[in-house]
């Protein structure tokens, strides 16, 4: 049996359908869906069972020895959100219960941590899970610092040579991109919230750059397909040896206009259209101008799979998905 939570989210629900791809069945969903649209998500797949988020540790208690892997992908994951105790609850307290549950049970875990980690990159973008350089480096939002709170956590379990999860791994996933997205509104990827605009030939905005460092659009992400983090996360699951902490990207940062020129490339138009705008007011000191992982750890773990390039990803993400009445993986 396979836990996902946050199965019916964006990550989530790929994650179950290359898991369903590959041949995985028994798949278990952890998630609350609302009346959003977040169902559809998962309308293509079978699954094993649903649980409600407040109901995960009873089942797993019920189910102890049918459990083979967790994958916590669960959380409050806008950048936005100002509610910190709900941020807290759904970051650190909740998924510290279950790595509690995956080491009492002998369960390996693995859960998403995320790029927003770094803060504004001074430290750099290393995968480095010692305490010293988790707790030198500075979230920009409380999304970000519980998410670190949880890693340093982690951290001080490995170094205090605490009982562990036969195996762990912690994924900093980047700035991730691609199907069963539509749910997430405002956090939707950038090319994601484009495509509308792209797609009629007209001009998308861009913000302006307030760092004389950077151009406008010259703004620097490291933009990696969905799809790709999902291959990481089955190779883990089938490589039960490797742990620690990794960065999910593609190695390769690329400017915000790349991003656009490949988008209205894979919509059929000739150029990208441009307009940029002013940055509001109250992300100026927040902004991170560049994110760019460190992939050295992951291939040095045995990973060896290419990463799929922003002009290849936008083309599969346009035209097999966002150009269809069916958007939905």
């Amino acid at each position: 049996m396979i836990v996902v939570t946050g199965g019916a989210g964006f990550i989530g629900s790929n994650l179950v359908a290359t898991l369903e791809e590959k041949g995985y069945k028994n798949i278990v969903v952890c998630d609350e869906f609302g009346d959003e649209s977040k169902w559809r998500n998962l309308a293509k797949r079978e699954l094993y069972e649903i649980v409600h988020p407040d109901e995960l540790i009873y089942f797993l208690e019920n189910n102890a020895a049918k459990v083979e892997i967790v994958f916590h992908m669960g959380a409050i994951s806008s950048t936005t959100e100002t509610d910190v105790d709900l941020i807290l609850e759904n970051n650190f307290n909740f998924p510290l219960e279950l790595w509690k549950w995956c080491v009492e049970n002998k369960k390996r875990m693995v859960y998403a941590s995320s790029a927003a980690t770094y803060g504004d990159g001074s430290k750099g973008f290393k995968d480095d899970h010692s305490i010293a350089y988790l707790k030198s480096i500075k979230p920009l939002n409380p999304y970000g610092w519980s998410k670190n709170l949880f890693d340093i956590r982690i951290a001080r379990a490995v170094e205090q040579k605490e009982a562990l999860p036969p195996q762990w791994v912690g994924l900093k996933f980047f700035n991730v991109y691609g199907p069963n997205e539509s749910h997430k509104g405002e956090q939707m990827s950038v090319l994601r919230k484009l495509f509308p605009h792209a797609e009629k030939n007209l001009a998308v905005k861009l913000f302006r750059s307030e760092n004389k460092k950077y151009g406008h659009g010259e703004q620097l992400r490291d933009f990696v397909y969905v799809k790709d983090c999902c291959e990481v996360m089955v190779w883990l699951m089938e490589n039960p040896k490797v742990n620690g902490l990794f960065n999910v990207g593609t190695g390769k940062a690329r400017t915000f206009k790349d991003l656009a020129n490949s988008l209205f490339k894979a919509v059929g138009q000739k150029e990208a259209k441009i307009d940029f705008i002013d940055m509001p007011v109250e992300l100026i000191d927040k902004y991170q101008y560049i994110t760019e992982a460190s992939m050295d750890k992951l291939k040095a773990a045995g990973y060896n799979k290419p990463f799929t390039s922003l002009e290849e990803g936008a083309k599969d993400y346009v035209q097999t998905y966002l150009k269809n009445a069916d958007q939905y993986r």
